[in-house]
């Protein structure tokens, strides 16, 4: 790690035109890691601008510098411009560049003659980067960028902007604490975080309890329709673009729905399904213990993530996707049944 940290604060040595591009469909640990970065960048005397590759969700829109933020598909010029002038090309909580959209990712992989450094804590990383910082063991993106900031600038560079931007990816990613890549080390960072000043209190509720009565009701039909399949342990919401729209449907308003299905106690594995106008279906997984949510969304759904959580994405139809995972849960229905063993 140190060698990548040498080679990186050589490049950065020099002032540099960057771009820093965090997933599709961001949450709080991309936007919270890109905001961070960025900002540490800017102190060092960069020319930093931050890229989403669409809308970011509105309920982080209360995040501090959140306005700097360059929206690919409403300003793909503005967009294509700047990272056709840059010298580095960060990317942030993604391990390939389909994670990016169709669109942003075919523009992308022309870029051949670009240097990117990719810091992102997901399994198999892609081989696009000249600098890889990846570790699946780490918590969140977040708590990476917290590290690489200490690194290659020193502690001074955490001001109270970063801690909160970080801080917010890192709870975002745990689940405030709660999933099993927390670790000593995540919690040191947090404390640190929470002596810049941050006010934590007002992060969870911003992040755990602002929901508009749009929400709260998409809430209640997602739960109206949880099944559970105690033979699995097993529990599925599928929510149609119906659903969606007749509650008004904003990014970001299905966030932590599927975390309800698992929250039975007999529940080992839990799973959104979500129907877009223009996205085919995507798919929320989430799994206690030792079953691999991962696997089974490469396997099956074209996705990837952790262990217990993950995601993935298919062009069924809603039913013929539900149909089709149905059918194939039987394939781990023993992994299912011993995931707590």
């Amino acid at each position: 790690m140190k060698e990548l940290f040498d080679g990186i604060k050589q490049l950065l040595e020099k002032k540099q035109k960057i771009s820093i591009i965090i997933h599709r469909n961001p949450d709080g640990d991309a936007i919270g890691s890109g905001l961070a970065l960025q900002n540490a960048l800017k102190q060092a005397g960069h020319d930093v601008s931050l890229i989403s590759p669409n809308e970011i969700p509105s309920y982080l829109n209360w995040l501090p510098e959140v306005n700097t933020i360059i929206n690919f598909e409403k300003n793909p010029d503005e967009v294509l411009a700047r990272l056709s002038n840059s010298q580095l090309i960060f990317t942030l909580d993604f391990n390939d560049f389909s994670r990016t959209g169709i669109s942003l990712e075919k523009e992308l992989k022309k870029m051949t003659d670009k240097k990117f450094i990719m810091i992102d804590h997901h399994l198999d990383p892609s081989d696009y980067a000249i600098f890889k910082l990846s570790n699946p063991n780490i918590s969140s993106t977040s708590e990476m960028v917290y590290d690489f900031i200490v690194n290659i600038f020193g502690k001074e560079y955490i001001n109270k902007n970063i801690a909160t931007q970080l801080y917010t990816g890192i709870v975002t990613d745990t689940a405030s604490f709660k999933y099993s890549g927390t670790t000593p080390h995540t919690m040191q960072i947090a404390a640190e975080l929470m002596k810049k000043g941050i006010d934590h209190n007002k992060i969870q509720i911003a992040i755990y309890d602002s929901f508009s009565k749009d929400k709260l009701h998409l809430l209640g039909e997602a739960l109206r329709k949880l099944v559970f399949l105690p033979e699995f342990k097993t529990s599925y919401i599928a929510l149609s673009k119906d659903d969606l729209h007749k509650y008004n449907f904003k990014k970001g308003d299905t966030e932590g729905f599927v975390n309800y299905g698992l929250s039975l106690s007999d529940a080992n594995f839990s799973v959104l399904f979500l129907e877009n106008d223009d996205e085919g279906v995507r798919i929320s997984f989430r799994s206690k213990g030792k079953f691999p949510a991962n696997e089974f969304a490469k396997k099956f759904f074209n996705g990837g993530g952790h262990l217990n959580a993950a995601g993935g994405r298919t062009q069924q139809s809603l039913n013929e996707a539900v149909d089709f995972f149905l059918k194939k849960l039987p394939e781990y229905k023993e992994k299912l049944l011993s995931a707590n063993e």
